[in-house]
């Protein structure tokens, strides 16, 4: 994002911000921040915009946050410097393992034996500071004594947890997806600031694409998206998964994790871990030793897999 930058801030709830961190749909790159620490009801969002706000795109950020009914929202344009200051001010680094994630404006060397990567905030979910990111990260370096021949990583975002495997298993055939163009696009972009190569990148809706099919079965599949098309997407992602595969599922709140356990045990997929970071749970999940369920034929109901639950 870049040129003609606006900014709409306005105050929101930990539960609102928790809401908009799982998945809000709007032509913005959102922010949410603690203002006063431990404090539920004292939080903000920051709306980045790539041209001046209309009533609409008022309305539609507004409507993220019901809490802030009858409060004028802050509206300022930013120069570029501004805004790649405020996208990347006080993004640390993250360390997981191995593994260190950091930004243009903190940029570290990892350990001896690690890997750092570069990935800047942006248009694409997957920075590394989100719990559901780092956590699956820490997962996969936890695997990096197994061994893994076809890796895919679905709703790739920036592209880091598709990385991370790579590295991890330089020999495997690693592919990373997303429903989003835009995030495809960032994705080839964080490969060329990160020397990455050997990742497959293809724009799709769910797991049942051709070209994803063409490369099944698969014996580790990441998908950091969220509940709801986690759910929805249990059939197909156990329908494209090898015998005792490697599931690494996130993107969901603690609250939800029992109706995504549910529908993978359905799948015939057993839980082989799980962590809580924050409101958020990561599962590590074991598919059955035979496909249980085939591939849906068609499309009855899909329109609405992807919201959330």
């Amino acid at each position: 994002m870049s040129g003609d930058t606006w900014k709409l801030t306005l105050p929101c709830t930990r539960a609102e911000a928790e809401a908009i961190d799982a998945g809000a749909e709007i032509d913005a790159v959102l922010m949410t921040t603690e203002e006063v620490e431990d404090d539920v009801e004292r939080w903000r969002l920051d709306a980045y915009l790539d041209r001046e706000p209309d009533a609409a795109l008022i309305a539609a950020v507004r409507a993220l946050a019901p809490s802030a009914a009858g409060v004028a929202p802050r509206i300022e344009q930013l120069s570029d410097e501004d805004w790649v200051a405020l996208s990347q001010a006080g993004l640390e680094p993250i360390r997981e393992g191995r593994f260190v994630v950091h930004t243009e404006a903190h940029p570290v060397a990892p350990a001896p034996g690690g890997r750092a990567f570069l990935i800047n905030a942006g248009q694409a979910f997957g920075t590394g500071h989100h719990h559901t990111t780092s956590g699956c990260l820490a997962m996969l370096d936890r695997l990096g004594g197994e061994r893994f021949e076809r890796a895919i990583d679905l709703g790739t975002g920036t592209g880091l947890l598709a990385f991370a495997a790579r590295h991890l298993w330089p020999e495997a055939q690693v592919t990373a997806t997303d429903i989003d163009p835009v995030a495809i696009e960032v994705t080839r972009e964080n490969m060329g600031l990160n020397g990455v190569d050997g990742v497959a990148l293809i724009v799709a809706d769910g797991a049942r694409a051709p070209a994803i099919t063409a490369g099944a079965p698969y014996d580790l599949i990441i998908a950091n998206i969220l509940a709801g098309p986690l759910i929805a997407m249990a059939p197909e992602i156990a329908a494209i998964a090898a015998p005792r595969a490697t599931l690494i599922l996130a993107g969901l709140l603690t609250r939800q994790a029992g109706q995504v356990r549910a529908a993978y045990a359905a799948a015939g997929c057993t839980v082989a871990a799980a962590e809580e970071r924050g409101d958020w749970t990561i599962l590590r999940l074991v598919a059955a030793d035979e496909p249980v369920i085939d591939l849906p034929s068609d499309d009855a109901g899909r329109e609405h897999w992807a919201r959330d639950i």
